[in-house]
């Protein structure tokens, strides 16, 4: 038996409980994990705004030591360092074969199947293939990515989440060149990874904007150079720290129509937004035909990133090593496994940064 962090129904409290793990069978690998994030997603799981088979073991942002492996699996062994990739992508499908492997039509076909039970025998799910907010657990092959030479293994959880999406957020999606501005909408674990990564891109005016002024200091320690508190003349206030202008990219990490459309406001003509925060089908954003021709924005949406992990990881670990990425500076809590359900209740309140459970 292995405790790990059960989400039972929509809308229900987390339940730490004990669960019963099966050996790895052929192409599967059990991983004792070192750390998981607390990413926004989770939330987004427990209250429905995303749907996935319950019950379920939540937790999607990990890292660990991999304890066996079945049958077939070659690239790591026990003993190994490993970061949980939670959208491992097929091969197979149309936007593999294109390249697009960050939008997998099978990359969430594993969170169906039985990944463990409770004591009683009721069956539960991988939360997001991977259950990561758990003592251990059993994942598929493809979900395991070796760990990087210099990578502290606890920080290195971060890479699974936080970290490929706000990373590449910036240098996929938006393709931040030398000298744009930036503007990054809430300053949580995304949005501190993409103000690092605006960082490393060379941008030369970086703006954080977020509800709390209690965020500045961490922000700036990220890399911005200006911040704004969010309210009702933000967009203004940003086009006033670019010469009436407006950014190069805005980059939105909170999924809520209103700073869609802020950021939306927040860019230059021509500019570029990047929607990376999860919203609920409530969430419309609106806007009209002729401010469309107008302002010749580009509005995208942006999955995981638009990251292949295999590739990205070794660019992100040549930037941790060289000290330009600081993993450590986002996390802002460290926390055990029965502080998760706590963990989730306030993160409505817009808690900055990542809180860190440490096995």
């Amino acid at each position: 038996m292995v405790r790990a962090a059960v989400l039972s129904a929509v809308g229900a409290p987390l339940e730490i409980i004990g669960i019963k793990l099966p050996e790895p069978g052929p192409g599967r690998v059990r991983i004792r994990l070192a750390a998981a994030g607390v990413c926004h997603s989770d939330l987004s799981l427990s209250d429905g705004t995303m749907r996935i088979p319950l019950p379920a073991v939540l937790g999607h942002e990990g890292a660990g030591t991999v304890v066996s492996v079945g049958e077939g699996v070659t690239h790591v062994a026990p003993g190994d360092g490993v970061v949980l990739n939670w959208a491992p992508a097929c091969g197979l499908c149309h936007a593999c074969v294109i390249g697009e492997v960050w939008l997998c039509s099978d990359a969430l076909a594993g969170a169906g199947g039985l990944h463990a039970r409770t004591a009683d025998g009721r069956e539960l799910h991988p939360g997001l293939n991977v259950g990561a907010f758990a003592e251990e657990t059993v994942v598929a092959a493809n979900c395991v990515l070796p760990l990087p030479d210099g990578i502290p293994l606890t920080d290195a959880a971060l890479l699974g989440c936080a970290v490929l999406t706000g990373y590449g957020a910036v240098h996929h999606s938006a393709r931040v060149r030398a000298g744009e501005s930036v503007a990054v909408f809430g300053v949580g674990g995304v949005g501190l990874a993409a103000l690092q990564a605006a960082r490393i891109a060379e941008a030369s005016t970086i703006v954080a904007v977020d509800v709390s002024p209690e965020k500045e200091e961490l922000a700036r320690a990220a890399g911005a150079t200006e911040y704004v508190v969010a309210s009702a003349t933000t967009a203004k206030d940003i086009r006033r720290l670019t010469g009436g202008r407006g950014v190069d990219v805005a980059v939105e990490c909170v999924g809520r129509a209103v700073t869609i459309r802020t950021a939306w406001d927040s860019t230059r003509r021509g500019g570029r937004t990047t929607v990376v925060g999860i919203g609920g089908k409530d969430q419309q954003v609106t806007f009209h035909a002729l401010e469309l021709f107008h302002w010749g924005r580009t509005l995208s949406g942006c999955v995981y990133g638009n990251s292949d992990p295999a590739k990205d990881l070794p660019v992100l670990a040549a930037h941790i090593r060289a000290g330009r990425f600081d993993l450590a500076a986002m996390v802002t809590e460290r926390i055990t496994l029965d502080d998760v359900p706590s963990a989730l209740s306030a993160m409505p309140a817009g808690r900055g940064g990542r809180a860190l459970v440490v096995f």
